[in-house]
């Protein structure tokens, strides 16, 4: 293996999309994120690679490198995205590892393609790294990796993270094949977290389900040490900081101010369209503040941008009825010719668009049912240079124990929804500047880079 890569990324997803230029023909592209940004040096400096699937079922794409990352695609079929990523990954473990906000979807045809998913991911694995490099694998997708790997190399040092909660014992405790998962994880070194209790259910399991013996962070398990811990995540903020300077993005900000609020104050929602977001409940919550007349459709606007996603799984089609249904009930209760209350985008919108809501905004609802971190609610904070704007914010996402200065809400409670909401529009300006001006400085001291660099320093 003298001629493998020194420190490997894998991941579900490459860090790259397909485009197609000017000239017709398709090019790869590096993928905006704050993930890619914070290994891309890594990956350069050390002469790294990054083992995943290029998001296209069915593609033999083989090995490339793009803006000088090295890239070693794994294939799916189209099978394998139906049954290992959008059964197995995305309607078992996803719901399971989010508090059941859905029931979870149990088949073994799904569990079997998971198994199969992931030991071709381990393989590519193995075949790419150095003898004694450093193999960082991230999130639920690829839970079983670890294990395999290390039965495939155990010269190597193997890091995993996951990106998502992690639930309590008794939820865990429903999966089938639990055992296996559990021990998929500890085939790593280091198993990092968002969150401090995330990591003691990791390690609850692993006395109670394997009968191992935890002693503080880590626990011995086959001749090796486990150290399980939380590395709360984060994004670049010094690109988000160098969009919202962009005087071509404050112009766009000020123009969706003219365009979408005119003299009328704010509310903006960023999310994946995903049931474990809270949209719902959010758009209840201000479609309530319009029927007691506590807000008018003169005075405040709502923008909620709700990205597709997982669109082939019917509890996502089913959301996406139910929020465009009550936002239809809403703009035409309350609504008046060319000026609605609710401006419902269901759309992608690139960094740069983004950035420029955030600097339109008065307030901004990161309202989550469950989260592991949630990245926008940091994205805002970063964004907002001139100190303003509010950011009301669910107690269930991992950022509400770095972003105290929120006003922290209980999404599950409609009630709580429409207090907060209130309190962050009536906030006075002084109070606002002050939440807001605590909250970047934690964010601008935490990012991703910090991140990054704190999970490999442990591991190493």
């Amino acid at each position: 293996m003298a001629d493998g890569y020194e420190f490997v990324v894998v991941a579900n997803r490459l860090p790259v999309d397909r485009t197609t230029g000017d000239d017709g023909d398709q090019h790869w592209t590096r993928s905006p994120g704050g993930l890619v940004s914070a290994l891309e040096p890594i990956l350069r400096s050390s002469g790294g690679a990054w083992v995943g699937w290029t998001g296209a079922p069915d593609d033999d794409t083989g090995p490339q490198e793009v803006d000088g990352i090295q890239l070693r695609p794994v294939p799916l079929s189209a099978e394998d995205v139906d049954r290992y990523y959008e059964g197995q990954s995305n309607s078992t473990i996803w719901p399971l590892f989010h508090d059941l906000v859905e029931p979870p979807v149990h088949r073994r045809p799904w569990r079997q393609a998971y198994e199969s998913v992931n030991r071709r991911f381990a393989e590519a694995t193995a075949e790419a790294a150095a003898h004694g490099a450093t193999v960082w694998v991230h999130d639920y997708q690829l839970m079983l990796v670890p294990a395999m790997l290390r039965a495939l190399r155990p010269d190597l040092r193997i890091g995993f993270f996951l990106h998502i909660p992690f639930p309590p014992v008794e939820l865990f405790m429903q999966l089938p094949r639990r055992a296996d998962l559990l021990r998929g994880l500890l085939g790593a070194d280091l198993v990092g977290f968002q969150r401090p209790h995330a990591a003691q259910n990791f390690l609850q399991l692993a006395a109670g389900l394997l009968g191992l013996e935890p002693d503080d962070d880590r626990v011995a398990y086959e001749g090796r040490t486990v150290v399980a811990q939380a590395f709360p995540a984060s994004i670049d903020v010094a690109e988000t900081d160098r969009l919202a300077a962009d005087p071509d993005i404050q112009r766009e900000a000020d123009r969706l101010r003219a365009e979408l609020g005119g003299d009328r104050r704010l509310l903006l929602g960023v999310d994946r369209l995903d049931y474990t977001k809270g949209i719902e409940q959010r758009v209840e919550a201000f479609g309530e503040l319009l029927a007691e007349g506590v807000v008018s459709n003169d005075e405040v606007v709502l923008v909620q941008v709700a990205t597709p996603s997982r669109m082939r799984v019917a509890q996502y089609q089913q959301l996406r009825e139910r929020v465009e249904r009550e936002v239809g009930r809403i703009n035409g209760e309350f609504g008046a010719v060319g000026r609605v209350p609710v401006h419902y985008l269901f759309q992608s919108r690139s960094p740069a668009e983004l950035v420029a809501l955030y600097l339109a905004t008065d307030v901004m609802l990161v309202t989550p049912l469950r989260d592991g971190m949630n990245l926008v609610a940091k994205e805002f904070v970063a964004a907002r240079r001139d100190e303003q704007g509010a950011l009301v914010l669910s107690e269930f996402t991992g950022a509400a124990a770095e972003l105290e200065d929120a006003f922290l809400v209980n999404p599950h409670d409609v009630e709580d929804l429409k207090r907060a909401i209130i309190a962050a529009l009536d906030a006075p300006p002084d109070d606002r500047a002050v939440r807001m001006r605590r909250m970047r400085a934690r964010v601008q001291a935490h990012d991703v880079d910090r991140w990054a660099r704190q999970f490999l320093e442990a591991l190493a």
